[in-house]
């Protein structure tokens, strides 16, 4: 995931949501007033390519003020029904770590959790999604790195002694418990994980992926089990950042190809309806190094509309994704119409299909798409 793309809702919500933070909560209502533009000073920024640390880089690192991690997925039951699934963990710091005073409290605490859990029922068009937020204290949220784990409450993800990672989330009668085994190995977006968003000077973040997980484990739901399997992708990216306030939103993918490539890419809407040329991505192949992409490399062109019947937004529904240096030209539909995830921001994100060409040979895949910023403008509201 990126492009600050998760900023605007990680900055708004989670201070909207500070004061009631050390109580569960679920689906909320969306917020309808924007709050002040944070403060960023004192925070640490980022400006250049860091050193890639296993386990330190999975884990938090708190001199920024933003940081997320992010699961998504699509499953296949034995039967064949197919599921697309969302677990994301956003960490927000409210003030720089070291203006904190000496607190002895077990509930003392700098940074702020949010959650989302999504679940996509295609075979029976039902979407699913589900919030939660608490303060990282008392061991109701947090994120370590050795051994990795980022939690809230029972939602969480977890290294196990194999190497694999645990991942589980409970809602109501929905839980979702899967093992998840890295087949690619890590993939350091942007310049070696450099990722900028922008021409100012640490307007940037720190991104990288697992986009190759090969999944297994189990869907409950409506009193039935399904056995399931598929391919799941994780990104985690951090700094202290934000769109440039002639931004809108964005626009992200995150494919796995039936080439056995993966791709990623995103694309950052300007208010004059062009696209920003810090727009980015990547073409993973099956063996190699990967190949970055500019936003001069690639072109997404909406073909069909959906519009929200919750929050009224008008998301594009069906896309021609064109990039002439790997002959890839296809299209990319959702699987379900309605994902939008109506919490305290309303986005669309969910599972979609891929079928096209790729050097004059057929070509299918899936994957997720992220579309921020057509219910609300993102600019000037973080």
């Amino acid at each position: 995931m990126t492009p600050s793309r998760r900023l605007a809702f990680i900055a708004l919500t989670l201070l909207a949501l500070l004061l009631a933070a050390c109580a569960p909560a679920s689906t909320a209502a969306p917020v309808d007033s924007p709050l002040p533009t944070p403060d960023v000073a004192g925070f640490a920024r980022v400006t250049d390519p860091q050193p890639f640390i296993l386990p330190d880089a999975l884990g938090p690192h708190p001199d920024y003020q933003t940081e997320w991690w992010y699961y998504t997925g699509i499953l296949r039951a034995d039967d064949g029904r197919t599921f697309g699934y969302q677990l994301t963990f956003f960490r927000r710091a409210m003030t720089p770590p070291d203006s904190l005073p000496e607190r002895a409290s077990a509930w003392a605490t700098n940074d702020v959790y949010m959650a989302h859990f999504a679940l996509s029922d295609v075979a029976e068009g039902q979407f699913q999604a589900h919030q939660r937020y608490a303060r990282g204290a008392a061991g109701l949220a947090g994120a370590q790195a050795d051994p990795y784990r980022v939690w809230l409450y029972d939602w969480s993800v977890e290294a196990l002694e194999d190497g694999a990672y645990r991942l589980r989330a409970s809602q109501g009668d929905l839980t979702l418990n899967l093992t998840l085994t890295d087949a690619r190995g890590v993939v350091l977006q942007g310049e070696g994980g450099y990722s900028p968003k922008g021409p100012a000077p640490g307007n940037a973040s720190i991104y990288y992926s697992q986009p190759r997980l090969q999944s297994q484990g189990t869907v409950d739901m409506d009193g039935q089990r399904f056995n399931v399997t598929g391919l799941s992708w994780m990104d985690h990216e951090y700094g202290t950042s934000a769109l440039g306030p002639d931004l809108v939103g964005w626009d992200w993918f995150g494919l796995h190809l039936g080439d056995a490539g993966d791709l990623m890419l995103f694309q950052l809407r300007r208010a004059d309806g062009g696209v920003d040329p810090f727009s980015s991505g990547a073409y993973i192949p099956p063996d190699g190094p990967p190949i970055q992409l500019g936003a001069d490399d690639f072109t997404l062109t909406p073909l069909e509309t959906w519009t929200s019947p919750h929050s009224g937004a008008r998301y594009p529904a069906r896309w021609r994704l064109r990039i002439p240096s790997i002959g890839l030209d296809v299209e990319i539909s959702p699987l379900l119409a309605d994902q939008e995830l109506n919490l305290s921001y309303a986005y669309w994100e969910g599972a979609v299909s891929v079928e096209g060409e790729k050097g004059g040979q057929p070509l299918s895949g899936e994957g997720y798409m992220e579309l921020s910023g057509y219910a609300k403008s993102m600019a000037g509201q973080f």
